[in-house]
C-alpha cells in the first residue's frame, strides 16, 4: 500500500506529500529571494534506473547577508505530489555584501517513485514548483512555497532502422523506428502513441541533418515510412518532446548506395 509520508531506505530524508496552494510567502525581516534557477535552467529528465541529482540555486538578499537554506522541497504544480529528496545541503556563495547564491541538491532514485504517492506516478510529469525557507545572518527568515517553476519529464527512447542496406539509387527505402518513454510505475519503457516525429537525413560528407518528412507513431509507438534513396547517407528520427516527455534523437543509420 502506498503512503503519503514515507522514509527512503538507507537513511535518506523522509519524503512528504506537499500541497501546491499557489504563491505564498511569510516571515520576518527584509530577507527576500530574488531569483531561483533549477538544474542550471534545464528540464529534469527521469528514466527508469539511473539516480538523478540536480541543483537548485537560490539568490537571497538581506542587509546582513544570507546565512543558509533551512528547507527546500519541490512538487508537481497541479497535484501537489513530489518524489525528490533534499540532501539537506546549503552552500552559499557571497556575491555582494547583501546578496548570496545558496544552492541545495535534490535526488531521486526511480525505484522510489511508485511508493511516494497514491496515484499513477506518471501523472507527476509536467510543471513543478520549488518551496524554500531561507535565513539571514541577523536572524531574519522567509518562507516561500513557490519561488520557481520548471519541468520534470519522462525520459524517452527512440530507435531507427533503415532497409534495405545497401539500396539501389532511386529505389524505395523503408525507415522504421520506435518511440517509447519511461513509466515510473513499472520502471519500463512503453511505446508512446500518436506523436509526431521528424524523419531526418544527412548526406554522406554533410555536416547537418535536414527534415525529410514527419510521421506519427502508431498505437504501440512504432514508426514506418518509405522514401526514395537519392544519395548515400544517414537516416534518423527526431522527437521534439512534450511537456511531460523529453526530447530525443535516435542514432543515425548509415545507408550506402549500390
Amino acid at each position: 500500500m502506498r503512503h503519503r509520508l514515507w522514509a527512503v531506505a538507507g537513511g535518506a530524508a523522509a519524503l512528504a506529500l506537499l500541497t501546491a496552494t499557489g504563491a505564498h510567502a511569510e516571515g520576518e525581516g527584509d530577507i527576500r529571494v530574488t531569483k531561483t534557477v533549477v538544474n542550471r535552467g534545464g528540464n529534469v529528465i527521469v528514466g527508469t534506473a539511473q539516480t538523478i541529482t540536480f541543483p537548485i540555486a537560490v539568490t537571497i538578499k538581506d542587509d546582513s547577508g544570507a546565512k543558509k537554506i533551512t528547507h527546500l522541497s519541490t512538487f508537481n504544480k497541479s497535484n501537489g505530489y513530489g518524489f525528490f529528496s533534499w540532501n539537506h545541503d546549503s552552500s552559499c556563495v557571497r556575491k555582494t555584501s547583501t546578496t548570496s547564491v545558496c544552492t541545495g541538491t535534490m535526488t531521486v532514485d526511480p525505484a522510489w517513485i511508485a511508493d511516494s504517492d497514491d496515484i499513477d506516478s506518471t501523472k507527476l510529469a509536467g510543471v513543478w514548483v520549488v518551496a524554500a525557507t531561507v535565513n539571514a545572518n541577523d536572524g531574519d527568515y522567509w518562507i516561500y512555497d513557490d519561488i520557481a517553476e520548471y519541468k520534470v519529464k519522462r525520459a524517452a527512447q527512440l530507435t531507427t532502422d533503415a532497409s534495405p542496406e545497401p539500396v539501389a539509387k532511386g529505389a524505395q527505402l523503408t525507415v522504421k523506428g520506435k518511440l517509447s518513454r519511461a513509466n515510473w510505475e513499472d520502471l519500463k519503457y512503453h511505446g508512446y502513441p500518436g506523436q509526431t516525429v521528424r524523419l531526418q537525413f544527412r548526406a554522406a560528407g554533410a555536416a547537418h541533418y535536414g527534415t525529410v518528412k514527419t510521421v506519427k507513431t502508431d498505437n504501440l509507438g512504432r514508426l514506418s515510412t518509405k522514401v526514395t534513396a537519392t544519395a548515400a547517407g544517414s537516416w534518423r528520427w527526431y522527437f521534439p518532446g512534450t511537456t511531460t516527455t523529453s526530447l530525443k534523437v535516435s542514432a543515425g543509420d548509415a545507408v550506402a548506395l549500390r
